[in-house]
């Protein structure tokens, strides 16, 4: 039996998982609304081609660092009709020296991965609770669930969403909606290009010859994920599409997909010990969201 039509809001459309997932959602019937920054500018292109791809697609305008960018993106959407599925996949990532990373960069970081997805779910939340359905997805990492050296700034906004995530997933589950995180590892995407080197030149250079480890890394990510080694995105793009198939109240909370990082088994032996939180607090009477 076809799927209903649902409306599904991806955010960082441009390019990567984000266009990929607004492609794919369309050619299963839904009604795709697409994300990005600019599309007067320098993304006016990407918005043509989308929205050119399929009727069904939409694209727009959003700065998700934005209060008002995300309430006048959101109003626009609901005016359309409700949003059955969030998928949060905005992102930036730096790699280098973590205390190389000035403040403001961090906050960069902190405030695209971490409170501008708290801003697209804050927008959304009230008519899914209200409808008594929905789905918000978040992209994270592995880089989510470990620290890995020189990418401190990132792993910090990935954790956050992660620990943000668990708990809205026990709080919203009693109203139909559920909230799951998607973690992928290294993909050919344009995270690595578009990163920035530390502000901090003086702390930098202390570091000695260390402070070279971070670019031969990068270098070395960056020629397997040009190679035939390198995982394929669509991966990621398909985990999205089984979470929105999945039953409702029986989506897993956590997903990793592609090169792990020990996290899948990171996952199995913390879930459990996490979702027992909600018995030994006396809330599994009133709250919801424990892995099946």
């Amino acid at each position: 039996m076809p799927t209903p039509e649902r409306t599904i809001v991806i955010t960082g459309a441009s390019s990567g998982f984000g266009a990929a997932a607004v492609r794919a959602f369309a050619d299963r019937g839904d009604r795709v609304w697409g994300t990005m920054r600019d599309t007067a500018g320098r993304n006016a292109a990407k918005k043509a081609e989308l929205e050119g791809y399929s009727p069904r697609i939409t694209i727009a305008e959003m700065d998700v660092t934005s209060d008002n960018s995300v309430a006048e993106g959101f109003a626009h959407i609901l005016d359309d009709g409700p949003v059955d599925i969030l998928i949060n996949n905005a992102g930036i990532m730096y790699i280098g020296m973590t205390e190389a990373y000035s403040l403001a960069q961090a906050a960069e970081q902190m405030d695209t991965n971490y409170f501008g997805a708290i801003r697209a779910m804050q927008a959304v939340l009230p008519s899914m609770r209200a409808a008594g359905s929905g789905l918000i997805i978040n992209t994270s990492s592995i880089a989510g669930r470990v620290s890995v050296p020189f990418f401190g700034t990132y792993c910090a906004t990935k954790h956050a969403l992660e620990a943000y995530s668990q708990s809205l997933r026990y709080e919203v589950a009693p109203f139909g909606v559920d909230v799951a995180l998607v973690e992928p590892g290294p993909f050919p995407s344009n995270l690595l290009a578009a990163g920035k080197p530390p502000a901090l030149e003086d702390v930098l250079a202390s570091y000695g010859d260390l402070r070279d480890v971070p670019t031969t890394m990068v270098s070395g990510f960056a020629d397997m994920l040009a190679s035939d080694q390198a995982p394929d995105p669509q991966m990621v793009v398909d985990t999205y599409l089984a979470l929105a198939d999945a039953a409702p109240g029986k989506r897993k909370t956590r997903t990793v997909v592609g090169i792990t990082w020990g996290v899948d088994e990171v996952n199995a032996f913390t879930q459990p010990r996490q979702d027992a939180l909600l018995k030994e607090m006396q809330l599994d009477g009133v709250l919801g969201g424990a892995d099946a």
